[in-house]
């Protein structure tokens, strides 16, 4: 058993160097290698590959990957981007390499410098109730009046890179914006207890009744148990709202289909889509983190409860052509955990999947986490790999699949990240000392 997890591990260790073969080349800080899109801040994929080359450690693509950081990164570019990516994958990528390297990446985290870049975002803030807006211009760092409202999982994912920025810098301002967050979503009602997707910064209001546990609300839920687990467990705010939140969703989302498998549908004013995305397949993972802290009576539920919502996600990876899973499966005539349509059935090298099986095997340690693992490794290596790194592919139902010539940031800076840790001792980047943002990007606990 001990040289097969050695193989597997060096397997995903070795899938790495493949994806980041970019970085030697005329790829080097695009946010995506082949791909369009905004222009805005460059360099996604390189500052979220830091800590997982340094993991790894593949010394000499992080050489290359800090070395542009240190001479290329700058904050003054035009063009739109996210508040929610600039602080998942810039925010929370630089503090990831701070914590993990020490020295090696401090320039950047100087308290004026740190300062500089948490500011960066603030402008955002500035709406009559604090809900930030999403979109910015990051030539003036102004912000752009791209919709009326704000979506849950990206005002709702700032808590644990704004209160390391507060520790590092001393500067309150970033802890305080946060908290205003919670304070805004504890007085509000929400419908039989339910977060829906999307508030009006301006009214405080919710704008629709659509919850969805994956796009749009998932990283919401996930920061609130882990807030709580990166307060050293003080954070009494936070662990209420999750399991509060949770109970709900158990009330009126949970569905079991007549195979026997466990879902998490989406909610639109009282009417059930029986369906879920792959991004909702991370709440498998999230339940497991959470479970130890719950109720007595209630531990063992949510762990079974994690168990089975990780083998539904796996089951639409095992019923596809290419064992790799589809971007939403649906539960309705008569089929069950595959997608229905031809505009869900891609694959983008997400990583909840594989997310939520580290989570389980660092609970239980039952092998069969591994294995669905391994699988995932084949079937990425047989059908994502290419010359020039690693792609997505257009329809998981067929058995050749065209490539979409995209490497997501994410894959390394996930997907990978959580194979190799699938495959390492319990002490690389302990559960007990480490929280993971929604980018993987490993913060200590406080």
């Amino acid at each position: 058993m001990k040289s097969l997890r050695e193989g597997e591990r060096t397997k995903a260790q070795r899938q790495e160097p493949q994806g980041t073969q970019v970085f030697g080349g005329r790829e080097m800080g695009r946010n995506q290698p082949r791909s369009l899109g905004r222009r805005g801040l460059s360099g996604a994929t390189v500052i979220d590959s830091l800590d997982t080359l340094y993991l790894m450690e593949l010394k000499k693509e992080f050489q290359e990957a800090k070395a542009w950081v240190e001479e290329s990164f700058h904050l003054n570019v035009s063009g739109e981007a996210s508040l929610f990516e600039v602080n998942i994958r810039y925010i929370g990528g630089l503090l990831s390499a701070f914590y993990l390297t020490g020295e090696e990446v401090s320039w950047r985290f100087e308290a004026p410098e740190l300062s500089r870049l948490g500011r960066k975002p603030c402008p955002a803030f500035n709406t009559p109730t604090g809900i930030p807006k999403g979109r910015l211009v990051s030539g003036s760092w102004g912000w752009a009046t791209a919709g009326s409202s704000s979506i849950l999982a990206e005002f709702g994912s700032l808590h644990l890179e704004f209160l390391h920025l507060t520790e590092l810098s001393g500067n309150q301002v970033f802890a305080e914006k946060v908290r205003n967050i919670r304070k805004v979503l504890r007085k509000i009602d929400k419908p039989f207890g339910l977060y829906p997707n999307f508030l009006s910064p301006v009214s405080g209001n919710w704008v629709q009744h659509h919850v969805s546990v994956g796009g749009l609300g998932d990283s919401f839920y996930e920061y609130l148990i882990k807030s709580w687990l990166m307060s050293a467990k003080t954070d009494m705010e936070a662990k209420n709202m999750y399991y509060e939140a949770l109970e709900a969703i158990e009330t009126y989302l949970l569905n079991v289909s007549p195979g026997g498998l466990t879902y998490i549908a989406e909610w639109r004013g009282g009417i059930l889509d029986h369906k879920m995305g792959h991004l909702a397949c991370f709440s498998g993972g999230m339940i497991a983190l959470g479970a130890e802290d719950a109720k007595e009576e209630k531990r063992a539920h949510y762990r079974e409860l994690a168990a089975q919502i990780t083998k539904t996600c796996h089951e639409s990876y095992a019923r596809s052509d290419t064992k790799l899973g589809p971007e939403a499966f649906w539960f309705n005539s008569g089929r069950e955990a595959v997608a229905t349509h031809l505009s869900e059935s891609y694959y983008i090298l997400r990583p909840e999947v594989v997310e939520s099986y580290m989570y389980l095997w660092r609970q239980t340690h039952d092998p069969i986490y591994r294995e669905w693992g391994w699988e995932v490794v084949m079937a990425l290596e047989k059908h994502c790999r290419t010359e020039a790194g690693f792609s997505g592919i257009q329809d998981v139902y067929n058995s050749t699949p065209n490539h979409d010539n995209k490497q997501q940031s994410f894959f390394l800076a996930e997907t990978l990240k959580y194979l190799y840790l699938l495959f390492s001792e319990d002490d690389v980047l302990s559960l007990e000392d480490w929280v993971f943002n929604t980018e993987a990007h490993p913060l200590p606990d406080r």
